[in-house]
């Protein structure tokens, strides 16, 4: 997985992705200096456990705990957070700000159906400094995730995926569209590697988001 990261970083930065790339469009945002180019998202089947990938990411990148149904979520986000600390990751939990703000996290991201419902009492835990990801997918849903304040959204499925082999992709097209009208800055997700980030190039993009296509096939 390290060479595969590291690939796709590099692949990032080449087609001028990240913080970087949305200063122009997003001048008054103040935490776009935080911006990751990267999130590795966690899954309990495709990448079940997560400790043992993060001293293989990049550093200035992120991670997601998912790991919805796991019965030792919180054992787990502890033992991820000293490691994420250690090699510059961000760790950020997803739809569970309480458990994020017990942790000491570096952010929450949250689905679109939490989203769909508004800030609500998730809000409150949530310190100034956090990263706030949410999930999208359309234009819709991008306006939503901006109404709520998120710093970012994941916009997927872009490309055909693994995660959700029956879910129809936006194509290029639809999602360049989406990215470049985007009123918040968006990670593209669904079918991210190194053949087809660079199909992504000029889609206003921040980052890109993934899971399978940033481990080695190996």
């Amino acid at each position: 997985m390290h060479n595969r990261h590291n690939q796709l970083s590099a692949l990032v930065q080449r087609h001028q992705c990240g913080a970087n790339a949305q200063a122009a469009k997003f001048p008054s945002s103040p935490n776009l200096p935080s911006l990751p180019g990267m999130i590795t998202m966690t899954d309990d089947v495709r990448l079940p456990d997560p400790v043992r990938v993060v001293p293989q990411l990049a550093p200035g990148s992120a991670l997601i705990l998912r790991h919805y149904v796991s019965s030792e979520r919180r054992a787990l986000a502890e033992r991820l957070l000293p490691l994420c600390r250690r090699h510059g990751i961000k760790l950020l939990i997803a739809n569970d700000a309480r458990l994020a703000f017990a942790i000491h996290a570096d952010g929450l991201h949250v689905s679109e159906n939490v989203v769909r419902q508004g800030p609500q009492l998730w809000r409150l835990w949530c310190p100034p400094h956090w990263l706030i990801t949410a999930a999208a997918h359309s234009p819709a849903a991008l306006r939503r995730a901006a109404n709520i304040n998120a710093d970012a959204a994941l916009l997927a499925p872009v490309f055909p995926t693994a995660s959700h082999p029956e879910q129809a992709n936006l194509g290029i097209l639809r999602f360049a569209h989406g990215a470049l009208t985007s009123p918040l800055p968006v990670y593209a997700l669904g079918g991210i590697n190194a053949s087809t980030v660079r199909r992504l190039k000029d889609c206003g993009i921040t980052g890109i988001a993934g899971i399978g296509g940033f481990q080695s096939t190996a």
